[in-house]
């Protein structure tokens, strides 16, 4: 157990748990990761080797015996009837029969229907009329003569979710944390291992969390196949609903006019679309309603207006690289034809970027130890009823010209991204613009699309301005930053911005490009490097994070010099390898792991003075870094905190505190 597993079951004793232990014991049960972990957290929710083994036989035992597979279904109706009774872990759904004025459950696997259950039963688990809840519940067997009655009849129920949790311990133990550890806890309870994710990759997946802590959140996330993008909706939480392929229907989704059945709005705190760009969509008549719900959060039903807090999610595949959509169409193209309308697109608060996440690989899953899911669900969904959108109001106002979906979409996503990293509101103004200017940039994805599709859009400056100095924070998205050529297209006919330049503040364009073959031709020197790869360590065959800081330094040290090239794909002696031994999935993935790199170590304060993109040498492709010198001291974010470095002949030197004071005093603005 590391560092971090042991502070984590210091202050949430009881309340986490080891989450490679759910692909232990799941088996062939087809049950969402939270009944698993409900039932972990029961038995296995502790730190000691010996406990946790007799509870992974625990919870095989009980998943053995009460889980309910569909093709055993005859036999679990079977030892009931010669038991008399049996606990049976299943999707329990419930009914109204208006003829018969009665409450009916109906057992998803074990296929029983027309099992009656009290009224106050579904008056405190109202979702059982919606789509269902897993529960443990007891079932009986009493034959009778009468064929109208049905012999099998519910003893107990229980849903799956906790009891009640501490809010205020919760706040408490958070204090304990460092932004970072905290980043790393969250990120182990929804199963992923936070060391193979960089800050944006951690800030990213935890922006899928948001619907769940925020009311009327309407998220967007298109990207390849595989990168896990539905897995929040169905495993994480008893509080969301996946819906999967064929198309929701108005009464199903809102409200049924004819009985007055309020529809899944009225029940989920989080309501996604699988499958969103699979599916040739028809009902017109619901992207009408679903464009009033999304703004006005309300519905009609007759002449009654109805309200919920549901939170609209929609997930879906895209069918090119992202290089492709840029250039030749738009980042909302794969949607269905009826959604691709302005209108219903400008009520979306932020567009998740799936091309930057990486493919779900087994060394991805988290071994460590975090929230029991459905402790944690609790815990977010509690947080839905604090509003943390203006707390950054002390330190930081939006310009004036963002419209107020604008405004509302980057205040919602920095509400719920304070909630998820700093529950109590608290945080420091350094945070706080950090969460500000990545909603910022989510919402202006959406809002650059829509005036490429649109033309009747106006141009708009996304930023925000800081009140005690009034420096002006402008924003950029990561793959305008990367494709700057095709970025600046606003509308399908391909008209383009003229200003495809990289400047600094001082419009003085980055450093002349000298030809590849040339500069390998050279060797290296005080502005040229060669680096092998970009995180991939040749000898060890595995991911290297020392090689990305070795890359990070010379872009520093360039930056902190006169500038400089660095060439990615390189050997020493100026052999050529290509960008394909760092093992990414498609050439999209690498530049922006690359872009997050510098972000992230560097800061994207130097952004403008570095320029990057891929040539190809010898029919292989390789990584091109050009840096301008900076008017201001760059620092590499290190192991140990800032360090400086600049350019002495072929190295990158670093420089003592003294030496980096007196070399500021000379070299710098």
């Amino acid at each position: 157990m590391n560092k971090l597993d042991h502070k984590i079951n210091q202050h949430f004793q009881g309340l986490v748990v080891r989450k490679d232990l759910v692909k232990t014991v799941k088996g062939n049960a087809i049950v969402p990761s939270y009944v698993l972990e409900y039932l972990l957290g029961q038995y296995c929710a502790t730190s000691d080797k010996t406990s946790i083994e007799a509870g992974i036989e625990t919870v095989r035992k009980i998943l053995r015996e009460h889980y309910v597979h569909r093709n055993e279904a005859d036999l679990v109706k079977s030892n009931i009837r010669e038991k008399g009774y049996l606990k049976v872990i299943d999707k329990i759904s419930a009914r109204l029969n208006d003829k018969k004025d009665a409450y009916e459950i109906s057992f998803s696997n074990l296929g029983i229907r027309e099992v009656l259950i009290d009224a106050d039963t579904i008056k405190r688990n109202p979702k059982l009329l919606v789509s269902g809840v897993w529960c443990i519940a007891e079932v009986e067997y009493q034959y009778s003569k009468d064929k109208r009655v049905t012999p099998w009849m519910l003893e107990s129920l229980k849903p799956v979710q906790v009891s009640r949790f501490n809010f205020e311990q919760y706040l408490e133990a958070r204090q304990c944390f460092t932004t970072e550890e905290w980043v790393d806890l969250l990120m182990q309870s929804i199963g992923l291992n936070p060391e193979m994710y960089g800050w944006r990759d951690k800030l990213t997946q935890l922006t899928r969390l948001i619907p769940y802590c925020e009311r009327n959140y309407n998220l967007i996330e298109l990207g390849p196949k595989g990168t896990g993008k539905s897995h929040i909706y169905s495993e994480f939480s008893p509080h969301g609903i996946l819906i999967s392929g064929g198309e929701v229907t108005v009464p199903k989704l809102f409200v049924n006019n004819r009985t007055g059945k309020i529809g899944l709005v009225g029940y989920w705190s989080a309501v996604a679309f699988d499958e969103f760009t699979g599916q040739k969509r028809k009902n017109t008549a619901l992207v009408d309603i679903l464009k009033n719900y999304m703004a006005n959060k309300s519905f009609s039903r007759g002449i009654e207006t109805l309200g919920a807090e549901a939170s609209m999610v929609f997930v879906g595949n895209t069918n090119h690289n992202l290089a492709y959509m840029l250039k030749h169409e738009d980042l909302f193209e794969p949607i269905p034809e009826q959604y691709y309308d302005s209108a219903f697109l400008d009520r979306l608060h932020f567009y998740i970027p799936g091309w930057e996440m990486e493919i779900i690989r087994d060394e991805m899953f988290s071994e460590g130890y975090g929230f029991i899911l459905d402790y944690f669900a609790e815990i977010l969904r509690h947080l839905r009823d604090y509003d943390y959108s203006q707390k950054y109001a002390q330190h930081f106002e939006l310009l004036s010209g963002l419209s107020t979906r604008d405004q509302d979409g980057i205040n919602k996503t920095f509400s719920g991204l304070m909630k998820i990293l700093f529950p109590s509101g608290e945080a420091s103004r350094e945070d706080m613009d950090m969460i500000l200017m990545y909603a910022a940039e989510g919402r202006k994805r959406v809002k650059d699309q829509l005036m490429r599709i649109d033309p009747t859009y106006a141009e708009v400056t996304f930023g925000y301005q800081s009140l005690n100095d009034d420096v002006v924070h402008d924003v950029k998205t990561l793959e305008e930053k990367t494709y700057p050529q095709h970025y600046y297209q606003h509308t399908k006919t391909g008209e383009k911005d003229t200003s495809e330049s990289i400047f600094s503040d001082d419009k003085t364009p980055i450093r002349e490009e000298l030809d590849e073959h040339e500069l390998i031709d050279r060797g290296e020197s005080d502005q040229v490097e060669f680096k092998s790869t970009l995180r991939w360590n040749l000898y060890a065959g595995q991911i290297d994070k020392d090689i990305e800081y070795s890359v990070l330094k010379t872009i520093v040290a360039f930056l902190n010099k006169e500038g400089g090239t660095l060439l990615v794909g390189i050997e020493d002696d100026g052999s050529v390898l290509g960008i394909e031994p760092d093992r990414f999935s498609n050439e999209d993935k690498y530049l922006l792991h690359f872009g997050n790199l510098v972000n992230d170590k560097i800061g994207k304060q130097h952004a403008d003075y570095i320029r990057w993109g891929l040539r190809e040498i010898q029919s292989k492709r390789i990584l091109r870094v050009d840096c301008s010198p900076s008017p201001d001291a760059v620092f590499l974010e290190g192991k140990d905190g800032e360090e400086f470095y600049i350019r002495t002949g072929p190295a990158s030197v670093q420089l003592s505190a003294s030496e980096v004071l007196e070399y500021s005093r000379k070299h710098f603005r």
